[in-house]
């Protein structure tokens, strides 16, 4: 077996299989801001599967996002306690999708290739998420991956056009 077939089965169960590395990586991120760019991915095996190379003009950032109910102020014009103030909402994105969508907001001049999961815990989800700089030399020069830089690609994750964008968009 290659290296990234064993990197793949610890990350199948990462609690168990991980240990304490993976309690104290999560306790790390906690602390950390929600947006945090990456030297390297912390799931090789996956970030290579979904596009990933190690060169210039690849960028990868955790995003954390917030799990739970989402609820949003009820605009009404007689008075309400505030227990029956709020609109329970049912999230029609995915978390993941939310991720990648608050990244390319952070990184404008970058467009998302895709992303993957990394950790949850009881209050949030981390996704790792690959960016590739549309505007990079490197990434122009490169056939496998300057299909990115046309103009119908700009945008694409607010389009629902990465493989999480798509899950939400399929009708059922």
């Amino acid at each position: 077996m290659g290296v990234y077939k064993y990197i793949r089965q610890l990350w199948n169960q990462p609690k168990e299989n991980l240990g304490e590395l993976y309690k104290e990586r999560i306790r790390e991120w906690r602390k950390q801001p929600a947006t945090v760019r990456l030297e390297r991915p912390t799931r090789l095996d996956r970030a290579r599967s979904l596009g990933y190379r190690a060169k210039q003009g690849f960028i990868i950032v955790r995003q954390r996002v917030r799990r739970g109910g989402h609820r949003r102020t009820h605009v009404g014009r007689k008075g309400r306690r505030s227990k029956r103030y709020h609109l329970r909402m049912t999230l029609i994105k995915n978390y993941q999708q939310i991720a990648e969508e608050r990244a390319a907001k952070k990184y404008p001049n970058c467009e998302v290739l895709n992303s993957y999961w990394v950790g949850k815990d009881p209050l949030y989800y981390w996704y790792e998420v690959i960016l590739v700089d549309k505007s990079h030399p490197a990434i122009l020069s490169d056939k496998t991956i300057s299909w990115i830089t046309e103009p119908q690609h700009t945008r694409r994750v607010f389009r629902g056009l990465t493989s999480a964008g798509r899950k939400s968009r399929i009708k059922k």
